[in-house]
């Protein structure tokens, strides 16, 4: 946090320098970016990404969009428009904050650029085909949004929710791992899970390892190691999460 001098802000362990919450999912068919939070060009830089296929937005508040500009060097790169997916809700209020990017009337002058990204539309509950695998959008209450997580195989990836809608638990039902959101214990939110309720929806889900993420300053990350139940983990910038066949691999960089 800006200007605070906790425990936490101050802390000389690496995993609680937190940035903005974002994601980059690696498969056969290629990379999908999910979400540009603000930070998102000191993000590829520390993790040496020099491809984006496609881009998931979760839903367009701030800290999951507004780092979108710097999605221009993969379009400069001459791979063409960028595709990104994206609800039909939030749609509009990506349109009007970046108009430069989507109005086809904004032409950059000679020796200058913009992004070039192609919006495609995410159906709840609608299966969708990207970087070769199949991915069912999953949309949660987040007060007056509705982000939409997904499936994909093996994994489900749920950010900013308030509670899990019932179908959308029922997708998610086998999976073996789970990325869910969880702010602090105790005081509850009114738009985000805290981590006792983040607790009983792992538990429901019962994934083989659920990883906590969209954490704040009130927690550390030592602080969870040794509170948190067997199976769930916080995440921390710079982890890296492989599915194998028998197990499940994590590295950070």
């Amino acid at each position: 946090m800006v200007g605070c001098d906790c425990r936490v802000c101050t802390s000389t362990d690496p995993r609680d320098h937190r940035t903005r919450h974002g994601a980059l999912l690696e498969a056969d068919g290629g990379r999908l970016l999910i979400d540009t939070p603000p930070e998102l060009r000191l993000q590829l830089l520390r993790a040496g990404i020099d491809r984006v296929d496609a881009v998931w937005y979760t839903h367009a508040h701030a800290d999951h969009l507004h780092g979108i500009d710097d999605l221009r060097i993969f379009s400069l790169r001459g791979r063409g428009d960028l595709p990104a997916y994206i609800s039909d809700d939030a749609r509009p209020a990506l349109l009007q904050r970046f108009d430069y990017i989507f109005d086809p009337e904004e032409i950059p002058l000679p020796g200058t650029s913009k992004p070039g990204i192609h919006l495609r539309s995410l159906h709840p509950y609608r299966p969708i085909e990207l970087v070769g695998e199949t991915f069912v959008p999953l949309p949660v209450p987040h007060g007056t949004f509705t982000p939409l997580g997904f499936r994909v195989g093996g994994l489900g990836y749920i950010t900013d929710a308030k509670r899990l809608p019932s179908e959308t638990s029922e997708v998610l039902q086998g999976v073996r791992v789970l990325v869910l959101n969880a702010l602090w214990y105790g005081d509850p939110h009114p738009t985000h899970f805290n981590v006792e309720e983040a607790l009983k929806v792992a538990e429901g889900i019962g994934a083989e390892r659920t990883y906590l993420v969209h954490l704040t300053h009130r927690l550390s990350h030592r602080e969870l190691l040794e509170r948190l139940p067997p199976g769930v983990r916080p995440a921390h910038d710079g982890l890296t999460v492989t599915l194998e066949p028998t197990r499940i691999r994590e590295e950070t960089s």
